[in-house]
């Protein structure tokens, strides 16, 4: 399987269709802690919806449009992170994540997104990388924050999940920042 190590035990792989039934058991276990924050964890509720999902962010991948990976703890599926968008044209892109509770508090997150984000601006030569938030999801923010983010503003009731408008932080790092900030 591809991986790239992430931390002693912990790699980032790939995540695909064929892995589905994972994908579900992974949402079924957690969906209390990921309900709040993401809108896909409402739709994965059987192994049909979480093929849906998984196969959207293939088919964005052969695109070069998006990609999907697995955060994995000693092979255990326990997070994720997206490209949830990726335009080679703006030279732009979005990062997302989740990570059960148990996984919480290695850095696993944080050094996914670096691993990302070093991908996305020195070998693809993006410009921009951003991380969309809500408010009250403080663990995410810090995580932003840890990867040199900065603050550019909030959209103020930018969509709606279960039943309620969210707001989105916007939080961004630019190819010059992340340059600078590895000292290279």
């Amino acid at each position: 399987m591809l991986s790239t190590p992430l931390a002693e035990g912990a790699e980032l792989t790939t995540l695909e269709p064929w892995q589905a039934a994972e994908l579900t058991a992974f949402t079924d276990r957690n969906r209390a802690h990921l309900e709040p924050w993401l809108p896909w964890a409402h739709d994965v509720t059987d192994e049909a919806g979480a093929r849906r999902f998984l196969q959207a962010y293939a088919d964005k991948q052969a695109r070069d449009a998006g990609r999907m990976f697995a955060i994995r703890l000693h092979g255990e599926l326990v997070g994720g992170m997206i490209y949830r968008l990726f335009d080679t044209a703006e030279g732009s892109c979005e990062l997302g994540a989740w990570l059960a509770p148990e996984a919480q508090g290695r850095g696993l997150v944080t050094e996914a997104s670096r691993r990302m984000i070093e991908w996305a601006v020195d070998v693809r030569g993006l410009s921009r990388v951003e991380w969309l938030v809500d408010p009250a999801n403080k663990a995410s923010i810090a995580v932003a924050r840890r990867l040199g983010m900065s603050h550019e503003g909030t959209l103020r009731s930018r969509f709606e999940m279960a039943g309620k408008r969210r707001d989105l932080e916007v939080w961004s790092l630019l190819s010059h920042e992340w340059r600078e900030a590895r000292g290279s």
